[in-house]
């Protein structure tokens, strides 16, 4: 048996070689369609899975936990409340302690030392289900996204708008130039990716010949895009600087004028969410209220459009996850990729 994944963790999208995702993303598509037909595949019969969330969500909890089910494992929720991690406990104990009681472990968090931790001291597979720095199961549903519109990842240009330094900026940079895609972060100059995260894209792209492009010009970053993606503006512990970075960002907002911008009829909009596209929340109408601002990174209609995707997208988080736990803790046949 060829043990390609058995008993790695996902913590970066870089750990990982460009057909080893592809296989990743194409499994993902296999049991998408499992489940559909409603055909069982408990790979992870009577295993225990560790759910460890620092910062709350939706889509990943949700997504972590339908799939540990639907694969035959039982997930257990550990929130910020429930453990000591960091507070009376140091991260290496804590990961000795879960890894002696469940069979994989998912973190979502702030740094990206605590999930490479409790890899390196739990003794079972740990997959990041987001840190500050890199989000790579979110990756694998975006690409898998990509590939369900056009059939291919490689030479499809992603234009992705707003927070350039963000863990998804950084993601779709890195993770676009090792996949082949032409990847075009477009913000100001202030929020542009960090010098190192850009010069670990281009050392990809060399060799996958994927396109980069930094810029804060709006009509050269959506000129023949496929894919137009942004994200929130202000990120979690970054709400102290929402006047500024609205000011900043507003140019850069996702709305029908960008998507025409294009000139691409097929092109598709991408989102991770939550969005704040209309007043419906209570943050958007503490928004509106603080500032006058009824939309943010991207407007009500390109988010109810025929060219949005951000809810297959979402679906996507738990045919992806999917895939990587059952790879890494499945004990499956895999043929080197």
């Amino acid at each position: 048996m060829t043990q390609v994944f058995q008993g790695r963790s996902l913590l970066k999208e870089s750990d990982y070689t460009p057909e080893e995702l592809e296989y990743l993303i194409d499994f993902s598509a296999h049991l998408k369609d499992l489940k559909r037909r409603g055909i069982p595949h408990h790979y992870l019969e009577n295993k225990n899975i560790c759910l460890l969330f620092e910062k709350t969500s939706t889509r990943t909890r949700a997504a972590f936990t339908t799939a540990a089910i639907d694969l035959g494992a039982h997930p257990e929720y550990l929130g910020i409340n429930d453990i000591q991690i960091g507070k009376k406990e140091s991260v290496e104990d804590t990961a000795k302690v879960l890894g002696r009681m469940f069979d994989g472990i998912e973190f979502r968090g702030f740094k990206q030392s605590v999930v490479e931790e409790l890899a390196e001291f739990s003794g079972v597979p740990v997959w990041n289900g987001l840190t500050d720095e890199w989000h790579p199961t979110q990756m694998l549903a975006d690409f898998l996204t990509v590939k369900e519109n056009f059939g291919k990842i490689q030479g499809i240009k992603l234009a992705y708008f707003g927070d350039g330094r963000n863990n998804m900026a950084n993601s779709l940079l890195v993770t676009g130039a090792i996949l082949g895609a032409d990847i075009t972060i477009c913000a100001p100059e202030s929020l542009f990716p960090a010098a190192e995260v850009q010069e670990m894209a281009r050392k990809f792209a060399e060799k996958s010949g994927s396109k980069l492009l930094i810029t804060d010009n709006v009509d050269e970053a959506a000129k023949g895009a496929d894919v137009v993606y942004t994200d929130v503006w202000v990120s979690m512990g970054e709400e102290a600087q929402f006047e500024e970075r609205v000011k900043l960002l507003q140019p850069y907002q996702v709305n029908m004028e960008l998507i025409k911008k294009t000139e691409n009829d097929n092109v598709i909009f991408l989102h991770c969410l939550p969005a704040f596209h209309d007043t419906e929340t209570q943050y958007g109408k503490n928004i509106e209220e603080q500032f006058g601002v009824k939309e943010m990174e991207v407007t009500d209609e390109v988010f109810r459009s025929k060219y949005a995707r951000q809810f297959d997208q979402a679906e996507n988080r738990m045919h992806t996850i999917k895939a990587v736990m059952a790879a890494t803790l499945g004990n499956l046949f895999i043929p080197k990729v």
